[in-house]
């Protein structure tokens, strides 16, 4: 799955799953979702099969398909933010750390500048 994008919506099912700590079929994942998402079954099944077919999960079938990651989620979350640092600072932690500085530093020197120019800013 290296190197592999995964949507929006797919990462949704991915969430699903590695919330619900075991597998699922694709009606228990879309019952999961009905919370935050009103997709219909085509659109999960969509979902699932562009995810089986980057690598991202596998399926048993038993009485129907059940479907697991195949990525922890702590490894997707550490490829996507190496993925990003990679793609904006160059790879290092360090350019990113000083962006926040920065504007923490302007934040900060504007508060003080309104705060002293009377805006009630407090």
């Amino acid at each position: 799955m290296k190197d592999t994008k995964i949507s929006d919506a797919e990462l949704e099912i991915l969430e699903t799953l590695w919330t619900a700590g075991e597998a699922l079929n694709a009606n228990e994942i879309r019952v999961r979702l009905n919370d935050k998402k009103d997709w219909e079954r085509t659109t999960v099944l969509t979902l699932i099969r562009r995810l089986l077919d980057k690598g991202a999960l596998a399926q048993e079938k038993r009485e129907v398909y059940y479907y697991t990651p195949l990525v922890s989620r702590n490894d997707y979350v550490k490829g996507e933010t190496k993925s990003f640092l990679d793609k904006f600072f160059k790879g290092n932690a360090r350019n990113l750390a000083a962006v926040f500085e920065t504007d923490v530093a302007t934040d900060n020197e504007d508060i003080v500048t309104e705060i002293a120019a009377g805006s009630g800013y407090v």
